[in-house]
């Protein structure tokens, strides 16, 4: 072989070693050494700081036991449904951290937006992906009636309420006695009472402990953070970039991983839909809702509705979708809005290309991370999947009820 040629590959055989040397050391060496600010961060997002449930004064029995025990029977009752068929647990199962795997909702329709999940959601302000409704109790009452859903109407739900004897007897001890004459203000009110207790029960369901808030208790009381078995390498990498150079805290932060807000991120609709107006349109919703904060069947006298009163507005909103929470994403697929995502790999490409939006401005920037770097953000997002905080009683239909079906409506008495 000629001398030079030798040489040549001599240097490139050098450079390939140094080359590997240097991807060996980016890669595998695990990001030990944490700064006070990136401490702070971590600390922030820990489950253990997630303060105690906020107080829900609109509704009376929003922590009452007695209601959510009644709250958790119709939420995986079918009953209050067209059909007999549908019920709040089709769409949102337990197993699926309560979503349902299809990329938009199907019950008695094809809803038109994905199933996010229930867990964690009593610290919202806004529910639903464009923020049509204020409370959890406004929101559990919009599926009974969504001709897409459960398709039911007030007064079949009246009927069930009268005609089950176990329904009867743990509402009239929530609400007083059920009118044996009802009027439409009747029936409106035990409405808005099913709600109130479908929302009690839904208040319980949180969000438990990760293998990311084990690692962060060790590193934040004085822990060495080489000596852990919580978090792989590619986690620790994933999660160095989540606080930094992926910018993820920027609307993914807290200890539920989002500022309960609105954001247009450029996403495109399913082929042959228009784009979808998102909160543009969710305001306009929630502001005409009867069932609101400022509405006559909130229990609150004081009406105190700062966030509706003083909501952000504009054309900004146009396109805008909530920020979801990132805990718990395992087993929750496809994602986005309309289930645009069949995995997190195509969610974080999306967001590494930021491409221009259809309909608005697409907030989010290209993000430049290479493929190995995107694969150890989604190795990180894993680590914040967890059981549910909650009773294993509590994510099936409680015994006791169900003990006679309705069998006619309240205009047949």
């Amino acid at each position: 072989m000629p001398p030079r040629r030798t040489a040549l590959l001599l240097i490139a055989g050098a450079l390939l070693v140094a080359g590997l040397w240097l991807l060996s050391h980016r890669y595998s060496a695990a990001p030990i050494a944490w700064s006070a600010d990136e401490r702070r961060l971590m600390a922030s997002l820990s489950i253990r700081n997630l303060p105690p449930l906020p107080p829900d004064p609109s509704n009376a029995v929003a922590d009452d036991p007695a209601a959510a025990a009644l709250g958790q029977a119709l939420f995986f009752d079918p009953r209050p449904s067209a059909n007999g068929m549908i019920s709040c647990a089709t769409c949102h199962q337990p197993i699926r951290r309560f979503t349902d795997g299809l990329p938009r909702a199907i019950a008695l329709g094809r809803a038109a937006r994905n199933t996010p999940s229930i867990v964690g959601t009593a610290y919202s302000t806004w529910y639903y992906w464009d923020g049509r409704r204020d409370s959890q109790w406004s929101q559990a009452l919009s599926p009974l009636e969504d001709p897409k859903e459960h398709g039911s109407d007030r007064q079949l739900l009246f009927a069930l309420i009268r005609d089950d004897d176990a329904y009867r007897a743990a509402y009239e001890k929530l609400f007083g006695p059920l009118p044996a004459k009802p009027d439409v203000v009747d029936i409106d009110r035990v409405f808005t009472n099913v709600g109130k207790a479908i929302a009690a029960y839904e208040r319980r369901l949180l969000p438990g402990p990760s293998r990311f808030d084990d690692y962060v208790t060790h590193v934040t009381s004085g822990g060495d953070p080489a000596q852990q078995s919580w978090l792989s390498e590619s986690e620790l990498r994933g999660l160095r970039l989540f606080l930094g150079q992926a910018r993820c805290t920027e609307c993914h932060n807290g200890p539920l991983f989002t500022n309960h807000e609105f954001h247009n991120t450029g996403l495109l609709p399913p082929t042959g839909e228009l784009p979808d107006r998102g909160r543009f349109d969710g305001l306009d919703a929630v502001r005409r809702d009867p069932f609101n904060c400022l509405g006559a069947f909130s229990d609150d006298p004081a009406r105190r509705c700062d966030e509706l009163e003083f909501v952000r507005e504009g054309i900004e909103l146009i396109g805008a979708t909530r920020t979801p929470s990132l805990r718990n994403l395992g087993n929750t697929m496809p994602y986005q809005s309309k289930g645009q995502f069949a995995t997190l790999a195509e969610v974080l490409r999306h967001y590494n290309e930021a491409p221009p939006s259809l309909i608005g401005h697409n907030e989010a920037k290209p993000l430049g991370l290479s493929a190995r770097e995107l694969a150890d953000l989604e190795a990180f997002l894993h680590a914040l999947d967890a059981p549910i905080a909650a009773d294993a009683a509590l994510l099936a239909a409680p015994r006791g009820y169900g003990s006679k079906p309705a069998t006619d409506s309240p205009g047949g008495r």
